[in-house]
């Protein structure tokens, strides 16, 4: 249509966020790369978070990114650098996009004492994903046990728990705020459900005592409802 720009670039994400870090495994990125050479298209992948789903795979990263053209991913989130990511591509496309940070003014000085960190992530960060999607995988097993909560365990792939709070009758945005004040931080993504995200910063004792937290203003909840 001469209506609307035409099509040149297929985006990916990778590990799914609203989808509750859910991972694009590797056949499927060749299956939407085989499509998009069909159609003389680019595809590109947000890989924030790609080296949670390599370790949840167990595979080695390159499997995820050997049909896209370009990525970024990121040194921060699960890696655990205090800011920073990374663009990954062709020799030309790189130069290119360089320029266009010139010239939009992203260029940085002495930006090594960033760039320090990241090295780090990626030499000593990695494996220690695993811990964040067991305890993901804890805090998910524990919430479904909740009354007036779901969680689908299918989708705990990584260190991501989407919970469905529809049960208990309050918008997920309340029952963020309750949960906020007594010290457990999460977000709402829709009116019914809340997400839930793991970091290196939590350890198994945070999720049980999130837990038990969680519980304790669930129940509240309930009795207030029956007044």
């Amino acid at each position: 249509s001469i209506h609307y720009a035409k099509t040149t670039l297929v985006c990916i994400e990778n590990t799914h966020n609203l989808a509750g870090g859910t991972i694009v495994t590797p056949s499927q990125i060749e299956a939407i790369s085989k499509v998009a050479k069909e159609h003389d298209l680019r595809l590109y992948m947000d890989g924030a978070r790609i080296f949670n789903a390599a370790v949840a795979l167990k595979v080695d990263v390159r499997e995820f990114t050997r049909h896209v053209d370009n990525l970024m991913f990121c040194l921060s989130k699960g890696l655990s650098c205090p800011i920073g990511s990374i663009v990954v591509g062709s020799e030309e496309f790189i130069e290119r996009a360089r320029k266009i940070r010139k010239i939009l003014g992203g260029g940085m000085r002495q930006a090594g004492i960033i760039a320090a960190p990241g090295i780090i992530a990626l030499e000593k960060m990695i494996d220690r994903l695993e811990d964040d999607h067991k305890n993901a995988r804890l805090l998910a097993e524990g919430l479904v046990k909740i009354e007036g909560l779901h969680v689908d365990l299918r989708t705990v792939q990584t260190n991501m728990v989407m919970c469905d709070v529809d049960g208990l009758g309050i918008p997920a945005e309340v029952f963020v705020e309750r949960l906020r004040v007594r010290g457990v931080l999460t977000n709402s993504i829709s009116k019914t459900r809340v997400r839930f995200v793991t970091h290196r910063g939590i350890e198994k004792e945070d999720i049980e005592k999130a837990l038990s937290i969680i519980e304790e203003v669930v129940k509240e909840i309930k009795t207030e409802s029956k007044r």
